[in-house]
């Protein structure tokens, strides 16, 4: 499994690929690459990042189109951590430093690099129409519009937001991580939607949710954040392998 330890025996063209598939957090062709960032992923370079796992390629149409993997939105989110590679010279050096530096304002903000870099619809700009000549500008009443009713989200949305911010906040796949730090980013999410979701997820086979033993240890935020599965509060999270 790739690691952040591995990135300096990635190019700097792997590299850039990596950050730009990761800051517009969607499937990109050839073409959009080169217009946005000025190269494109083929050859060795590709070949190397979906061996690795990091890239999704699909080459059943040209231009072919390229995705991060989950383990490559792991390993681009934790790039910073790594020695940046020595071929990379000054300007792969600086982004390396605002990669340590977006980490380190989003961790402040509590905001997972999925959710800031997430594409939203832009929403366009009302028409304005403009008075004939001489004639006064009609008077605009203003009106109130009600506030539209949020959408449900589903079961597995939920599921899917936990998996997210479990691989934001987790330092390895399977290692433990509070409820409150899941919850905390989760903070727009239903209270009830949220639990529903954890208890769903202790029947799968990569899932483990337990209560801490030593309850002494116990904060009152973790108290809070406890999930009520069984007979016990569960206070810990963990994906991925034992």
């Amino acid at each position: 499994m790739t690691s952040p330890a591995d990135v300096p025996h990635l190019t700097p063209n792997q590299i850039n690929a990596l950050v730009v598939l990761m800051v517009e957090a969607r499937r990109l062709t050839n073409v959009e690459l080169k217009e946005l960032a000025g190269f494109t992923l083929t050859g060795k370079d590709n070949t190397k990042l979906v061996d690795l796992g990091l890239v999704d390629t699909d080459r059943t149409h040209r231009p072919f189109a390229h995705e991060l993997t989950e383990q490559g939105w792991r390993v681009a989110r934790q790039l910073h951590t790594a020695a940046p590679p020595k071929q990379g010279g000054s300007t792969t050096r600086s982004l390396f430093v605002v990669l340590s530096n977006l980490h380190r304002s989003l961790d402040r903000l509590r905001v997972s690099h999925g959710d800031f870099f997430k594409q939203t619809e832009a929403t366009a700009a009302p028409a304005t129409s403009e008075p004939r000549d001489g004639a006064p500008a009609p008077t605009k009443t203003a009106t109130t519009a009600a506030p539209a009713a949020a959408a449900p989200v589903s079961a597995a949305e939920v599921e899917a937001l936990v998996r997210s911010a479990y691989r934001d906040l987790a330092t390895a796949p399977g290692a433990w991580v509070g409820l409150a730090d899941v919850r905390d980013r989760l903070a727009d999410t239903d209270r009830a939607a949220l639990d529903a979701a954890l208890r769903a997820m202790v029947g799968r086979e990569d899932v483990r949710i337990i209560p801490v033993a030593n309850t002494k240890s116990l904060t009152a935020r973790d108290r809070a954040a406890a999930v009520r599965i069984g007979n016990e509060d569960n206070h810990a999270l963990a994906i991925g392998p034992a």
